[in-house]
């Protein structure tokens, strides 16, 4: 049994409908066809692949078909028969190829037979293939003929360099350039061939497929052709793709944006490392990461990109872009983009893809060796964003009238945000300060009880609860889990902390990111010495631990760590910060349900009773109402409001 045919010899269009990509091209010559003005010479150019020579043997069968003239060939009289696909062939219709056949004598040749009338067609039609091969001379021999052909004779030269065209032949012609066919137009028509072939395409493949085609609807058959021979049961999947394409797998791409993103230098340089030693090459790795930047910036700049189609990709894998997008600045990824398409033109020739790779990831860590106005930019949002993270605007403008009595000292303005909390226990007006406990971040208020009356107290308590996971012997469990792994699944530990405990969510969400791993100890950065002992205290830790069993299957120690540039991780949308005027007003309405609630967690309401307090099982009721007031302070921008003073 004789092997099938290439795809793209086996599916080559029979009429101008079938014809993709080039309506411009195809309705001209329909019409031309149809009315009977074709002209005796054409020129068709434009990329490999896209049709030129397809188009040209279609309107040799459109004029020589017996129900001519018509705009496409009817398939059934003799003549279209013999130039159908797999057919004989036509005498009349002689394809040249002018690579081999470009001399003056092959013109000379030409010239010579093209006076003799066809043997049973109506036109004697030549297709001069890749024309831009024809000799300058080879043309000037053809001048004439071409100028003025008896009218018997039809010329098609098609090329994909027409400037090589000599402009006098080029003059004798009508131009229509061919363009190469778009992307989604594409892929519908390879969906529509696999369905034809009976075998299946993962959508995550068929992105790769065109992108290897590059446009070109020949050269995607190939490809799929090949991929096609190679497929097994389960069809064209991704793996297979990526693996016979050459591209770089997603989880790697995945893995070294979010490194980039976290500012971990380990991670990145790890990545390099698995490119080189699974053999991949360096220089298709980076124009990778060009193309992941560049949907990044899209997706950055055009939040509803996925859906407006600029930018190309699965559901799942939009979801994953935006997470990304979200650990970055827009001057940042333009950066990145710019410095990998710098280093792009250094990889040809270079003698160390390796190095050059190296070097490129450490010119996108590394800001601030860069002093272009792009380097300036990225550190200035740095900046801002490590700012962010600050005291928030609502305390700072509150801070004057709250404490009237504590402004005139101020000798440690950098003053700890836990002394400053335990600071209203030994002032000397009781009534107002409760109303303000995260306006005590702005206070240095009264700097001299801090090493005798803020100290001692709360500063062994954080390091209480670090004991609790010394009874898990077997950290070994993960298997060789990293810091790239835990970032990956970081938002489903966070789905899984917001069903056991909402305060550990909201603390999480909007106040940490995993910093790093190392062997069975688990690292959080959180933006503040407030928020760290909060989740300390609270016993948070022991939610997280819990949660990140659940989904990872792992028992790790956690160590908690300030970090003011941990910008937030979680899926959780921060409040926009209100005036004091606004939070105090909507704070006065429901105060005692939005606290008893974050003491709570996850408790149901039944469980608690107003006249025994909360359950002592609940952790946050050892830290009292403040932790969860200065919650509402520092997230929401509210100023709590005693109902007592207000009546």
């Amino acid at each position: 049994m004789d092997a099938p045919l290439a795809l793209y010899r086996r599916y080559r269009p029979e009429t101008f409908a079938e014809v993709i990509g080039q309506d411009h091209v195809t309705d001209p010559l329909r019409h031309a066809l149809a009315n009977n003005r074709v002209n005796h010479a054409y020129l068709f150019s434009g990329p490999r692949g896209c049709g030129k020579t397809t188009s040209a043997r279609i309107l040799a069968r459109a004029l020589n078909c017996e129900q001519a003239p018509i705009s496409d060939p009817c398939g059934e009289c003799q003549s279209c028969r013999d130039l159908a696909r797999g057919g004989p062939g036509s005498i009349d219709v002689i394809e040249i190829d002018a690579a081999s056949h470009g001399g003056v004598d092959d013109a000379r040749d030409l010239r010579e037979r093209a006076f003799f009338a066809p043997v049973s067609s109506r036109y004697k039609v030549y297709i001069i293939d890749e024309a831009h091969m024809v000799s300058p001379q080879g043309f000037n021999a053809l001048l004439k003929l071409v100028e003025e052909p008896p009218p018997h004779l039809k010329f098609i030269f098609a090329t994909t360099e027409p400037d090589k065209v000599i402009g006098t032949i080029r003059s004798r012609t009508h131009h229509y350039p061919f363009r190469l066919v778009p992307p989604k137009l594409l892929s519908d028509y390879m969906l529509q061939l696999c369905r034809s072939e009976d075998v299946g395409l993962e959508p995550t493949a068929l992105p790769l497929v065109v992108r290897a085609g590059g446009g070109s609807v020949r050269d995607s058959l190939s490809v799929l052709d090949q991929l096609l021979a190679g497929s097994g049961p389960d069809g064209i999947t991704y793996d297979l793709a990526v693996q016979l394409l050459g591209y770089t797998p997603d989880s790697l791409l995945d893995e070294a944006v979010e490194a980039f993103a976290a500012d971990d230098a380990a991670t990145v340089f790890g990545v390099v490392d698995k490119v080189i030693e699974s053999g991949q090459d360096p220089r298709r790795f980076a124009e990778d990461l060009l193309q992941r930047f560049r949907d990044l910036v899209i997706l950055k700049a055009v939040p509803g990109a996925a859906e407006t189609g600029l930018i190309d990709t699965p559901a799942d894998r939009t979801a994953v872009l935006q997470r990304q997008v979200a650990g970055f600045e827009p001057t940042e990824l333009t950066r990145a983009a710019d410095l990998v398409s710098a280093a792009l033109t250094e990889f040809r020739g270079a003698t160390a893809p390796r190095l050059m790779l190296e070097l490129m990831c450490a010119r996108i860590l590394v800001p601030g060796a860069d002093n272009s106005v792009e380097g300036f930019h990225a550190r200035l949002d740095r900046l801002e964003r490590r700012l962010s993270g600050a005291a928030p605007a609502p305390e700072i403008t509150s801070a004057p009238a709250s404490a009237p009595t504590s402004a005139p000292v101020t000798p440690q303005p950098a003053a700890d945000p836990e002394p400053a909390r335990t600071e209203p226990a030994v002032a000397e007006a009781p009534a107002p300060q409760p109303s303000a406990p995260a306006a005590a971040e702005p206070q240095p208020a009264a700097p001299t009880p801090e090493p005798v009356a803020a100290a001692p107290e709360p500063e062994p308590e954080p390091a209480a609860p670090t004991p609790e996971p010394a009874a898990e012997p077997a950290p070994a469990t993960p298997g060789q889990l990293t810091t790239a792994d835990v970032r990956r699944m970081w938002p489903q530990v966070l789905d899984r902390v917001q069903q056991l405990r909402r305060f550990t969510w909201v603390m999480l969400s909007q106040n940490a990111q995993v910093a790093s791993l190392d062997g069975s100890t688990l690292t959080l950065a959180l933006v503040n010495t407030g928020a760290r002992d909060s989740f300390v205290k609270s016993g948070s830790d022991q939610i997280v631990q819990q949660a990140l069993s659940d989904v990872m299957a792992v028992q790790w120690r956690l160590e908690a760590i300030v970090d003011p540039s941990a910008a937030p991780t979680g899926s959780a949308p921060s409040a926009p910060a209100a005036s004091p005027q606004a939070a105090a007003t909507q704070e006065s309405r429901v105060p005692e349900s939005v606290r008893e609630a974050l003491r709570q967690g996850p408790v149901p309401v039944e469980r608690v009773n107003p006249d025994a307090g909360v359950d002592p099982d609940d952790p946050v009721v050892d830290d009292g109402s403040q932790d969860a007031e200065a919650l509402l302070a520092e997230h929401l921008g509210a100023e709590i409001i005693d109902e007592t003073t207000h009546g």
